[in-house]
């Protein structure tokens, strides 16, 4: 029998470029959700809803795990990296039912930034989920295919950090700035493939322009009165 060709190990620069972007992102996380969240105690924040502590654990548990996937495959433990796929399905899973109810357990409290009121502003965190379920979708589909299931899976956690820009000071809860920052992760993931391979992948093309497209659209859907209704139906 012909022995079956076994995967061909990353260049190591790419390795790190994915390293470096876990950690630019667990930073990113860490210092948004520092005072409410991880050092709660330290910043005498107010003690938070049980939904949004498990909110918080389960998508922190996300990018700890995306870090821990980078970290195997810079080792080159490409095997437990592969294991350990099968626990973020279903973490994934778990995620968007508990992020959709923390939304809307926000909207209740009747939070929103300034400018928007909490019915039009239930489409920001709505249309995270969306992309975070179509980009982790496509990479569970595409698993077999490293050169994309990687990029999607980095551009399913980007489209989840803007909550944590949010909370950055200079930002101020502003979400269209928010939102612009987010697509800096984008620029640097395109530029690393375009630096590195002399052309960018479509993934980046075409996922990039949906996270950045996502920004004016939720506003305009926020909006109308057809996304009022059904979040005044969900809020109940």
């Amino acid at each position: 029998m012909a022995a079956v060709p076994r995967p061909r190990p990353l260049p190591a620069r790419e390795r790190r470029f994915y390293l470096g972007m876990a950690v630019a992102v667990a930073v990113t996380t860490f210092v948004g959700f520092a005072p409410t969240f991880y050092l709660g105690r330290v910043y005498d924040a107010r003690p938070l809803p049980p939904l949004v502590v498990l909110h918080g654990a389960l998508f922190s548990a996300w990018i700890l795990l995306l870090l821990a996937q980078a970290s195997l495959v810079a080792l080159r433990r490409v095997h437990w990296h592969r294991r350990l796929g099968i626990a973020g399905t279903v973490l994934a899973m778990a995620m968007l039912p508990v992020g959709a109810r923390a939304a809307i357990a926000s909207a209740r409290r009747g939070f929103a930034p300034s400018g928007l009121d909490p019915l039009t502003f239930t489409a920001v965190p709505f249309g995270s989920l969306v992309l975070f379920a179509g980009f982790f979708g496509a990479a569970v589909v595409w698993r077999a295919r490293p050169e994309l299931h990687k990029r999607l899976v980095l551009l399913a956690t980007i489209s989840i950090l803007t909550p944590a820009i949010a909370r950055f000071g200079f930002v101020g809860q502003r979400p269209a700035i928010a939102l612009a920052l987010t697509n800096l992760f984008v620029v640097a993931a395109i530029a690393y493939d375009w630096r590195s391979r002399g052309r960018v992948s479509p993934v980046y093309w075409w996922g990039g322009l949906a996270i950045l497209l996502s920004a004016p659209l939720r506003i305009l859907v926020g909006r109308s009165d057809a996304w009022h209704a059904l979040a005044a139906y969900l809020i109940g």
